[in-house]
């Protein structure tokens, strides 16, 4: 139910991505039918018909009981035309008046659609007529993203694709024996085992005969989990495959260790998997314990591990790019693979339900001991790491391009480091602190903020309850909220003054961490005082003999240091045509000893903040060139980047 008190709260802040509001007054509003596709797609959302935007923030208009009748049969015609858009996926009770004084507002609840529904589109013709919903506003899907929609909502799966021009000579043979073995180990005595090559690939899903068609073949899942790299890159199969894994042990290093297809071995998955797996699992202690006189080398935190990893192969969209990326740091394990939850967030985080992308692969590990049917995988996942008494999983998604990525911390749920930093920041305050309360603070100081959401994954207190423990927190002084609703996150509310290259105030302006009040800059602490300038001979950030890269000319090291990353953005910002390199480029250079945020780079080199996130920003992360402030809280307003490798 949709109250005015909910309206209200989320009018006060404006449209987020799950909040829209439109003007009513001269008629049903045209535009809704985007916003309702958009939200359709992605995670839901509540329209809001009778409120209209001012320069001083949203005005409840309201309509008549009248207008809102009208509208609401309008609404319903609407959503059972197929010429104005594909699925109704409203229930009646979506769709509620919310009364005013003298007038109504019509709310209109939208749910995230389900896999078949998928794309919701508009006119009858889905490319170009496709929208999704990002942060404050309903974008058109590029043809590409509606195709994948498409492949989605296929029941069958993505992998069972019998791929024309392909036969069994495009298979690895050692793969396929390697198998065998693998399952026999797993299952004993199976029957399938008995079979010819084709007639077992038939049995797991990776060879197909559909009689309506009158065809048969390799699938996807066939070439996937046993294909020779070169078949598998082929253009008619999935030529932007790729699978990646990184391990950084060592800060002074790019890379302790990489596998990755380099031509030395076949790149399926089944390879992958088994030169993957021994690296994750040397991550996890492994305590001497016995069961039944015999030797467990296994704990459930393992178990839990080998599922994240193989819940991420055999989700992962081998079509979108970027592909599957697996790291491995000294405190930390993630995950991540292209394309989209095909289940909602919430329903991820209840657990009991299971949508697989590729059907034939998941057949294919839980044969050899891996990877869930029942939709109980994310309930083991989170078993395995309490079990190891750490930090909860965290899944966190992308767009632009789609991405899932599971972050594993290695760390306990409040660290002894941790618990002594909240102790020097809050002294005797800490006292009597609930150990939920204790765990807030924790995570907003080892995350650098936390949400409801978060602390629901780390507690087994009610939501409600959870938001009542933050407004205490806050009001005692030791949290502060950004107030942004169902995203609102916290922060410790001080720290102590530890003046850095990374906090220096780059003088943008409404964006200033400089502010009069707390100014890095102020006489009696000024970071460019004589004797102790950032620019000084001894430590310039572009000190003499020292490339900027891309062609940047030096500037002036007496500038300030606003002038200076001014300069140095200066080429990309005064050019439409600047090349994708030059803009990474420049992005790292500006980001070299400092952290500066979406906002600043958006100034700085003059381009479109949602282009600069998707194309350049969330890419370099991922790739290892630039280094988020708070890396498990991606989605915070204040994020800010550093060049990787910057301390």
């Amino acid at each position: 139910m949709t109250t005015l008190s909910d309206i209200l709260a989320a009018a006060q802040i404006g449209e987020t991505t799950d909040w829209e509001f439109k003007s009513a007054r001269g008629g049903f509003p045209g535009s809704f039918w985007e916003t309702y596709g958009a939200m359709a797609n992605s995670e839901g959302g509540v329209v809001v018909l009778g409120v209209s935007e001012q320069d001083d923030g949203m005005r409840l208009d309201g309509v008549t009981a009248k207008q809102a009748s009208v509208y609401q049969k309008t609404l319903w015609d609407g959503l059972n035309n197929r010429g104005i858009v594909s699925a109704n996926v409203l229930e009646l009770s979506a769709v509620e008046t919310v009364c005013l004084e003298s007038s109504v507002l019509l709310a209109v609840r939208v749910p995230r659609a389900t896999r078949a529904q998928r794309p919701v589109y508009l006119t009858g013709n889905p490319l170009g007529h496709t929208y999704r919903r990002r942060h404050d506003g309903d974008y058109r899907c590029d043809d590409s993203e509606v195709r994948r929609m498409f492949a989605d909502s296929d029941p069958a799966g993505r992998d069972q694709r019998i791929l024309q021009g392909f036969s069994m000579d495009d298979l690895d043979a050692p793969s396929l024996a390697q198998y065998r073995r693998r399952m026999e180990t797993a299952r004993g005595g199976h029957a399938w085992l008995k079979l010819d090559e084709q007639a077992f690939l038939e049995r797991l899903g990776g060879w197909r005969v559909d009689k309506a068609a009158g065809e048969e073949g390799l699938t996807l899942a066939g070439l996937l989990m046993f294909g020779k790299e070169l078949a598998i890159f082929d253009q008619n199969a999935t030529p932007r495959y790729w699978v990646d894994y990184r391990e950084k042990l060592d800060p002074d290093t790019r890379w302790s260790d990489r596998i990755y297809p380099d031509g030395m071995w076949e790149a399926n998955l089944l390879q992958f998997y088994n030169r993957v797996w021994p690296h994750l699992a040397a991550a996890l202690p492994t305590p001497f314990r016995l069961e039944n006189g015999i030797r467990r080398d296994e704990t459930p935190a393992h178990e839990a591990l080998r599922e994240a990893f193989v819940n991420a192969l055999i989700h992962g969209d081998y079509s979108a790019p970027g592909g599957l990326v697996v790291e491995r740091m000294p405190h930390e394990l993630a995950i991540e693979n292209a394309g989209t939850m095909l289940i909602a967030l919430e329903q991820y985080q209840r657990g009991g339900i299971s949508e697989c992308r590729n059907p034939g692969l998941q057949r294919m590990f839980l044969m050899i001991g891996g990877g869930e049917h029942a939709g109980s995988g994310t309930d083991k996942i989170r078993a395995g790491w309490r079990y190891q008494h750490w930090r909860a999983p965290l899944l966190t998604t992308f767009q632009e391009p789609d991405r899932v990525r599971l972050t594993l911390p290695l760390v306990s749920l409040i660290p002894e480091e941790t618990a002594l930093r909240l102790r020097a920041f809050f002294g005797a305050e800490l006292d009597g602190l609930s150990p939920a309360e204790m765990q807030a603070l924790a995570t907003a100081d080892l995350e650098g903020a936390v949400s409801n959401a978060r602390l629901q994954q780390l507690l087994v207190d009610h939501p409600v309850d959870i938001t009542r423990m933050f407004t205490s927190l806050c009001e005692r002084g030791l949290l502060v909220s950004d107030n942004r609703r169902r995203w609102t996150t916290y922060e410790l509310s001080r720290r102590p003054a530890k003046p850095s290259s990374f906090d220096i105030d780059v003088g943008l302006a409404g964006d200033s961490i400089g502010k009069s009040t707390d100014s890095l800059h102020k006489s009696t602490d000024s970071l460019h005082k004589s004797g102790d300038s950032l620019h000084k001979s001894g430590d310039s950030l572009h000190k003499a003999g020292s490339s900027s890269r891309g062609g940047h000319d030096l500037p002036d090291k007496n500038a300030s240091e606003a002038d200076l990353l001014r300069q140095l953005a200066a080429p990309v910002r005064d050019s439409r045509r600047s090349s994708t390199a030059a803009i990474r480029d420049a992005i790292v250079v500006l980001c070299a000893g400092r952290f500066l945020t979406l906002r600043q780079l958006t100034e700085l080199l003059g381009r479109n903040d949602e282009h600069l996130r998707g194309r350049y920003l969330a890419p370099m992360v991922r790739e290892g060139l630039l280094r988020p402030r708070y890396p498990t809280a991606t989605n915070r307003p204040d994020q800010a980047y550093t060049a990787a490798g910057e301390q």
